[in-house]
């Protein structure tokens, strides 16, 4: 078993939350989503990134509205409806009691080394 692989698997396990509190900041177009995850070192390409957006707005927890750009075509950008929000929050609580419980199982292994 590969190490690499399975630290890309956690960090797929927490993309969505990772996308919804990057958009619940303020409305984005996906390249700076992208640019906040490179920066947090949760790399994610196109190819990930824009099923996934297609996914949370299908599920009514993303809209987006199309803007003009001064350098291409309209850019769509994102923004969070009240329904994403209830369920990042949601999110947000689980992520919490994840932290804690692995923190709890994992803390005498820490504490030996």
């Amino acid at each position: 078993m590969k190490l690499e692989n399975t630290k890309a698997q956690m960090r797929k396990g927490v993309l969505e939350l990772c996308i919804l509190s990057i958009i619940a900041e303020e409305e984005v177009y996906p390249s700076d989503i992208i640019k906040k995850l490179e920066a947090s070192e949760l790399i994610v390409v196109q190819g990930t990134l824009y099923p996934l957006l297609t996914r949370l707005k299908n599920a009514g927890l993303l809209h987006y509205t199309w803007r003009e750009s001064t350098s291409g075509p309209p850019r769509k950008y994102f923004h969070i409806t009240d329904t994403g929000r209830e369920f990042l929050n949601g999110l947000i609580s689980t992520w919490h009691q994840l932290v804690h419980a692995v923190n709890q199982s994992t803390k005498n292994i820490a504490s030996n080394e």
